[in-house]
């Protein structure tokens, strides 16, 4: 069904896609931290009719309006690309995956670009009640949109609600529901919103920071400081429990990305957790014999206990999972990466001899290579794998990018606790050194979120779907110049626009309350 496409084509196509996505993350999370402390801010306008209040509202809105504008670009270049370069991938799931963006685009986008421009013009126009509920929604938009984009990809991640239909080669949806309210979905949208939160108040404590540092407007940067640090712990407390969430859903789901988030090869019970690891550059395989680690701390049994709920729980591999023979949960034997991949081979065979009996009009030979098709349609996309090892997603990346993540997920609690301490019970508007941390933190919020992403996208790889449909078989025939040429394009573009962004957002600040 799918053409053999040059490596090359795969390449550059992916790493367009992953441009793209990562300038679009860095202005999604500070739109949704953003929107949750202006609104805040314009709250406690409304409640006390301190103008004060209003005024910080204010400004943080302009700087949520800077950044909203240039991320609708990126976020719109991003879902053309799925037809253009992923086109395959568009035929083979466009009726599932476009069901989500559709939502999005009709509903959650219309709500923000209704309310927005109330929220920014209407100010003296409308009730102040009304104002305060255009933000709130604006912000609603935003985390609605948020929402139906993260329901897609989570569906990529675990996918369900479907029935592949050999008739027209796709995948249909059979169950709405399934998919938009899916457990994977779920934990990571309130994991996703609650890292922009968590990103946005870091952004408010940095940026009153440095107006404190400059021993400017102190009354608005304490204010601020107060309202950011205590959505950032909220923030970052829930997430830590979300990520437990997520962890859980990818071990029960994805269990090759959990093993390489692991940098974890051979699979036992009461499995320990990797609390600070070095992996051995010599490991090229995984049966190459190579010890993985050159150094690790582990704790004990805890691998077990996010997994499985049970400290001691059996966990597989890599190489457990490559070679199959452990029992599952439902007491049947784990196949081996040769075995599925034997049998998406027989069902792409199935659906070829189910295509050649219709066009014939032999219904009974269409009959029973659809019984064998419905048998091994599960492994359809293994039957593209050519080599086992193409099953093993880049372990270094994910295993040090994940570490990335929770140490930063951790500093964050200690940074908004010590924060509040500081706030309310010494004087922190004389405290430089603090200023300086918090400045610094900020670019550490960014990286916290792309290392996220780094994690649920490279670990899933080799599938664009998983286990459903390779990457190497999603991509558009496309001659391999234009997507290097639109790859520079994008890159100066993007590059442009984010360095535009930073420039209005500076102007914005040093212009002051």
């Amino acid at each position: 069904m799918f053409e053999s496409i040059d490596t090359s084509l795969i390449d550059w196509s992916r790493a367009q896609f992953a441009l793209t996505a990562i300038y679009h993350w860095i202005f999604v999370p500070l739109t949704l931290g953003l929107a949750v402390i202006m609104g805040i801010m314009e709250t406690i306008y409304y409640r006390t009719r301190n103008e004060f209040w209003k005024q910080a509202a204010q400004f943080w809105m302009r700087l949520f309006g800077i950044n909203f504008a240039i991320g609708v670009a990126t976020g719109l270049i991003l879902e053309f690309e799925f037809g253009t370069n992923w086109s395959n991938y568009s035929w083979f799931v466009g009726d599932i995956f476009g069901a989500p963006l559709a939502i999005e685009g009709i509903l959650a986008f219309f709500m923000e670009a209704t309310f927005i421009a109330v929220m920014f013009f209407g100010w003296g126009k409308v009730s102040r009640r009304f104002h305060l509920t255009s933000t709130w929604l604006t912000g609603l938009g935003a985390t609605i949109s948020a929402w139906w984009i993260l329901v897609a990809n989570a569906w990529m991640q675990n996918p369900v609600g479907m029935v592949f239909n050999p008739d027209t080669a796709r995948n249909e949806m059979v169950d709405f529901w399934a998919v938009a309210t899916s457990p994977m979905a779920v934990n990571k949208f309130f994991h996703s919103i609650l890292s922009g939160w968590v990103l946005g108040a870091v952004f408010v404590v940095g940026v009153s920071c440095w107006y404190l540092l400059r021993r400017r407007h102190k009354e608005f940067a304490l204010a601020s400081i107060r309202v950011g640090a205590w959505v950032g712990l909220f923030a970052a407390l829930m997430s830590a429990w979300t990520g437990d969430g997520s962890g859980y859903q990818v071990a029960q789901k994805q269990p090759m990305k959990l093993a390489a988030m692991e940098g974890y090869y051979e699979g036992q019970q009461g499995a320990g957790l990797v609390a600070f690891g070095i992996l051995n550059p010599n490991k090229q395989t995984p049966a190459d014999g190579v010890e993985p680690f050159l150094m690790r701390i582990e704790l004990p049994k805890m691998l077990s206990l996010l997994a499985e709920r049970d400290p001691n729980a059996f966990v597989p591999g890599i190489n457990n999972l490559l070679e199959g023979g452990y029992r599952l949960k439902d007491g049947s034997q784990a196949l081996s990466a040769e075995e599925k991949m034997a049998r998406g081979r027989k069902a792409i065979a199935a659906f070829a001899a189910y295509r050649t009996a219709k066009a014939d009009g032999n219904e009974e030979v269409a009959a029973e290579a659809a019984v064998v098709l419905q048998d091994n349609v599960a492994y359809f996309g293994y039957g593209y794998i050519k080599d086992v090892n193409e099953l093993v997603p880049n372990v270094p990346l994910t295993f040090y990018m994940f570490r990335v993540m929770v140490m930063l997920g951790g500093y964050f609690i200690l940074f908004f606790a010590v924060l509040l301490f500081l706030v309310y019970r010494k004087n922190l508007a004389e405290m430089r050194w603090m200023h300086w941390i918090a400045l610094f933190t900020i670019p550490l919020g960014y990286l916290a979120g792309q290392a996220g992403w780094v994690v649920a996208e490279c670990g899933r790889q080799p599938w664009a779907i998983q286990d459903m449909l390779p990457t190497s078989a999603a991509i558009s025939r496309l001659d391999v110049g234009s997507v290097q040429t639109t790859f520079f394009i994008f890159l100066v573009l993007f590059t442009v626009l984010l360095i535009a962004e930073i420039g209005i957002m500076l102007r914005a600040i040093r212009k002051g309350f």
